[in-house]
């Protein structure tokens, strides 16, 4: 006897997807086979384990269906299933696949379980996140303005070096542990980027991120100094003021990096190098009223750091004077940035904040400003995600409004460079799809590149400088080739971004053109007036299809893989309601991507699109349906995106 059931299936499961408190949901199993079960249960564990008997629905062609239908409960929670059963051979069970997704289709004597997610009914994300396009600014690097004091870490007696031409290349400056120094400033500043907000209004950008733009040593800024003064390199409190209210006459929100894990060691809070004075910080005086949010082994030399870089000191986030600092105070840290005009907060390495800490977090943003957002910066899958031991579920509605979404960019690239076929890929994004609550799914940061990573355009091309030395990749290129692929590459990934659910997020220079190896060779400065024409007109020309067309930001979502070379995604609005039940023009659109060489033909049903007969693609041609189906011919390594009419 064979028992079956596909979480994806809404014969199988219904409804799809996660599930709010309160709600119910519905589960079936078919048994194939010669023997019929005596028995059969629905097992449910979230904390204790419960087992349903399930009914029959009678027998069809051999096969006998299998019902059971419970509440999921009032608490936000993960629940757990999969179904036992006795036959007169003994027990069987039907269990999830071993991919850690919790979805799928079951595998007969997998003890794993499939996944719902419970979720808190009131639970809402900002509606300009699903709305939005993200760009990402390292502010440095990104444009020269005036008014700020480039040299004010030279003058507190600090070794930095700041370079005379827009267009040098990053120093790679290593310290005796391997760490990069970050000490070599080009002068990029708030008031370059306000100076080009016209620029990424043309752009169809609508949210802006900055990595951290407070007081710190480095370019980078992740090692926070001083959490109340925005680094004079960049300008100063009333230059963030001001880009904020001109950047929301544009319809752009502005988005700030939290680093509350640890700060710098030459921060005011520790003041490892004396910079702040002889005794102030918890390094120089273990009076200090910061010395509690420190954990010194032996001080003042021995502490707790990130990652065990002596220069990132961590903090104890629990500390009740931290907590009131960053959180808590009525002007607290996260507070009175979001009352100066910042729409939210990216919480960097989000795994590493407690759970109630980021509860706390969340609740004291959304009490200044219900439409801020909190975005955290988490790896894999953040319904389940394990960190230090511990299950930590991002997606019930108490913490994160959603993550930086990095299982689609990793999937992407792996579909793309040839590692996964679309199969895969496609069941990889629909586990995503089933495990988080559409508030959540609808708000992720779609990245294609980041200050973590080399540059796309390189990953894509297959040749990202990882094999050669460090100390060597400053002038690493692309062969004329290589750049052809990539760049081929990155346009059929940006398409399939720009046409799923979330935020895409362009990382500054990306439209450009840009080329680089790991840091610090990925945070060159804007090439202003060398971009790549080409490639910064396929950005627009995405940007302009997401914003000219509401299915793609908030229309229904179904991932297919008509071939392993072929992966598409398909949204739709029906009876007049987008995916949040909101009114909507009903609407239908396609996108399919080739990675092949080869022109792919794929068949679609008018079924697949709301029944439409003619289908208008992004470039003007008008197919049409015949027989009730579309032949769709997709040329090697392009992509296209068609509008049911």
């Amino acid at each position: 006897m064979v028992l079956k059931h596909h979480t994806l299936s809404p014969f199988d499961r219904k409804p799809q997807g996660a599930v709010a408190a309160g709600g119910q949901v519905r589960l079936r199993v078919t048994a194939e086979g010669d023997q019929t079960p005596l028995e059969l249960f629905l097992r449910v564990w979230n904390g204790a384990e419960r087992r349903y008997p399930m009914r029959s629905l009678g027998v069809r062609n051999g096969k006998t269906v299998y019902e059971a239908q419970i509440g999921v409960g009032d608490t936000p929670n993960l629940l757990w299933y999969r179904f036992e059963g006795e036959t007169r051979e003994g027990r069987v069970v039907l269990g999830a696949p071993d991919d850690h997704t919790g979805c799928g289709e079951g595998v007969m004597g997998s003890e794993e379980s499939f996944q719902v997610t419970v979720y808190d009914a009131a639970y809402d994300t900002p509606a300009w996140m699903r709305e939005g396009v993200m760009y990402q600014i390292m502010v440095d690097r990104f444009c020269r303005g005036e008014g700020t004091d480039a040299l004010m870490h030279a003058k507190d007696g600090q070794n930095i070096i700041l370079h005379d031409k827009w267009d040098e290349m990053p120093f790679l400056n290593i310290s005796e542990n391997g760490d990069n120094f970050a000490n070599d400033f080009f002068g990029g500043n708030l008031e370059g980027v306000r100076q080009k907000l016209p620029y990424l209004k043309r752009l169809g950008v609508s949210v802006l991120y900055f990595n951290p733009i407070f007081c710190a040593r480095t370019n980078h800024k992740y090692d926070t100094s001083d959490y109340r003064r925005i680094d004079p390199m960049f300008g100063d409190e009333q230059a963030l003021v001001r880009l904020c209210e001109d950047a929301k006459k544009l319809g752009m929100h502005v988005m700030l990096d939290g680093v509350f894990s640890h700060v710098g060691d030459d921060s005011l809070y520790f003041n490892r190098r004396g910079t702040h004075g002889e005794h102030v910080g918890a390094y120089r005086d273990p009076h200090s009223p910061y010395f509690k949010w420190f954990t010194f082994r032996h001080w003042p030399d021995d502490y707790e750091c990130w990652w065990g870089f002596k220069t990132l000191p961590n903090v104890n986030e629990m500390d009740e004077d931290y907590c009131r600092f960053i959180l808590e105070d009525e002007d607290s840290v996260v507070r009175h940035w979001v009352k100066k005009g910042a729409s939210g907060w990216r919480l960097d390495v989000a795994d590493e904040l407690p759970m109630p800490f980021l509860r706390e977090l969340r609740k004291q943003v959304k009490d200044v400003s219900p439409n801020a957002a909190v975005l955290g910066e988490v790896w894999e899958d953040a319904s389940h995600k394990v960190a230090y031991g511990q299950m930590r579920s991002y997606v019930l509605g108490d913490t994160l409004d959603s993550v930086m979404n990095y299982p689609l960019r990793d999937a992407l690239i792996a579909f793309l460079t040839g590692q996964k076929d679309a199969s895969a890929v496609a069941r990889e994004l629909s586990s995503l799809a089933q495990n988080y609550p559409k508030p959540f799914l609808y708000a992720l940061m779609n990245l294609m590149g980041s200050h973590d990573r080399p540059r796309i355009l390189n990953v894509l091309a297959g040749n990202d400088g990882s094999d050669i030395p460090r100390d060597q990749r400053a002038h690493h290129r692309l062969s004329p080739e290589e750049r052809m692929i990539g760049a081929l590459r990155e346009q059929l990934m940006l398409r399939f971004i720009f046409s799923v659910p979330g935020m895409p997020c362009i990382y500054y220079g990306d439209e450009a053109g840009m080329e680089g190896c790991a840091d610090p060779f990925c945070r060159r400065t804007y090439p202003w007036g060398h971009e790549d024409a080409q490639m910064l007109a396929r950005y627009q020309a995405m940007t302009a299809m997401r914003n000219a067309h509401p299915v793609l930001r908030t229309g229904e979502c179904v991932y297919l893989a008509p071939c392993a070379d072929v992966l598409g995604v398909i949204r739709k609005n029906e009876s007049g309601r987008d995916a949040f039940g909101s009114q909507a023009e009903n609407a239908c659109a396609v996108t399919l991507i080739n990675r092949s060489a080869r022109e792919v033909v794929v068949y679609l049903t008018a079924e697949d699109v709301c029944g439409a007969k003619t289908l208008v693609t992004d470039d003007g041609q008008t197919l049409s349906a015949r027989g009730g189906a579309f032949s769709v011919k997709v040329k090697g390594l392009q992509g296209m995106t068609g509008f049911a009419e």
